[in-house]
């Protein structure tokens, strides 16, 4: 089974979805002296691609089959995409998401759908809420919109790829974020029969490469320990139906450390102003890590939808990983002085203390007390690391993935 070329062709002309802009960025077209264009995904129905397949797959039903309904399962994108539709078509749905899904989410998924839908909060993942809503559709004789692993669902997300080859010159090279691999099996299946001579690569978040996962053991298998940060990107188990078109006609998928994700973040909203959330940003923080860069580079920029209420995560996790935020426990000696000893002979011009919390206070001798320090350059490290070791106190710096650091914070 797979999906062909024609089928996203149809789905393309049978679509309620916008046609999002291909834009040139030029930070980007600075940073990597090639061009760059990024298709404006957040500006689509539901600020998100999403409404692409679900609308195909919906649409795709006869009269009988939509008189009883839908169920959906989604970390938020793929549901707002079953709530419009719903609201357009005129359907029931029950869609069903991740108890950690944004806020921001949730209340749009309720707004777009109105008196259509109904949201229930099930499980702590995808994969979870997947199991509750498949389970719902079988006890209710409602349709399963799948977000991915379905072949309609498939052609409505390649129709990304139709605009984009519709919109420019062929790119040399198109980077694309995965999750449970729909976007990119459905625009990998239009951009490699159209422009068969571009480089199609796959991003994942490093805590959450089911597709990585699968490509090494020869098929899907589902990860043991996921990191949700990325929530649009974020399954455990890659489609059976995405995985080899993936593996038949992707040339690689690559990983990003979440805080390289938040780190592009903030440069697309505070340079840019672009919001992204965190699964949008994949795309354009794999760029860093692909090497040299051919003469034109596409990305697609999936979604918007991020909750305000992250930024201070996202900040928090962008400073460490460029090096400029580091967290130590210091053993301060009970006495008059010690903190200032320690501000005097130890920071030093452009550090500065954003976390200072005493952790012990029961010990008559000695006060631990957890610190964080920012640094204006990361490669001040070295000489605050040789003051502290010169200092008569007892400092011990705390990884920002510690076990440790998790349980003082």
């Amino acid at each position: 089974m797979a999906v062909t070329p024609d089928d996203i062709a149809d789905a393309a002309e049978r679509t309620i979805a916008r046609r999002t802009p291909l834009e040139s960025n030029d930070r980007l077209a600075r940073r990597y002296g090639v061009e760059v264009f990024l298709k404006r995904e957040d500006l689509q129905l539901g600020r998100s691609y999403k409404v692409r397949g679900a609308f195909h797959a919906m649409n795709s039903l006869d009269a009988e089959e939509l008189e009883h309904g839908v169920v959906a399962a989604s970390a938020g994108n793929h549901a707002q995409g079953v709530a419009i539709s719903c609201a357009r078509l005129g359907v029931r749905g029950r869609i069903v998401v991740p108890t950690n899904t944004p806020r921001q989410k949730r209340e749009r998924i309720v707004a777009l759908g109105g008196e259509h839908v109904e949201l229930s909060l099930i499980g702590r993942t995808y994969d979870e809420s997947a199991d509750a809503a498949r389970a719902l559709a079988d006890s209710s004789g409602a349709a399963y919109i799948a977000p991915f692993d379905d072949l309609r669902t498939i052609a409505g997300q390649g129709t990304v790829g139709f605009e984009i080859t519709d919109q420019t010159e062929p790119l040399d090279l198109l980077v694309v974020p995965v999750g449970g691999g729909g976007l990119i099996a459905g625009v990998a299946t239009w951009v490699r029969h159209t422009w068969p001579g571009t480089r199609l690569v796959g991003v994942e978040p490093a805590g959450a490469a089911a597709m990585r996962a699968a490509l090494d053991a020869g098929g899907p298998l589902t990860l043991d320990d996921l990191d949700t940060f990325v929530d649009g990107a974020s399954v455990a188990t890659a489609g059976t139906l995405t995985y080899p078109i993936v593996r038949d006609l992707v040339d690689d998928v690559v990983t990003v450390e979440v805080g390289a994700v938040c780190h592009e973040m903030l440069e697309l909203y505070q340079t840019d102003g672009i919001i992204a959330e965190p699964a949008g940003a994949l795309a354009s923080a794999a760029l860093a890590r692909l090497g040299e860069l051919p003469a034109r580079v596409g990305c697609i920029l999936s979604g918007g939808n991020n909750d305000v209420s992250r930024y201070g995560d996202v900040v928090e996790r962008a400073l460490v990983h460029q090096g400029l935020r580091h967290y130590f426990l210091v053993s301060f000696p009970q006495e008059p002085g010690a903190l200032r000893g320690f501000l005097d002979d130890v920071l030093s011009d452009g550090e500065d203390i954003v976390v200072f919390e005493y952790v012990k206070k029961s010990n008559r001798e000695t006060g631990p007390a957890l610190i964080g320090i920012d640094l204006e350059r990361a490669e001040g490290l070295s000489a605050l690391l040789e003051r502290m070791r010169s200092s008569n106190l007892v400092i011990d710096p705390i990884p920002y993935d510690s076990p440790l650091f998790t349980f003082l914070r």
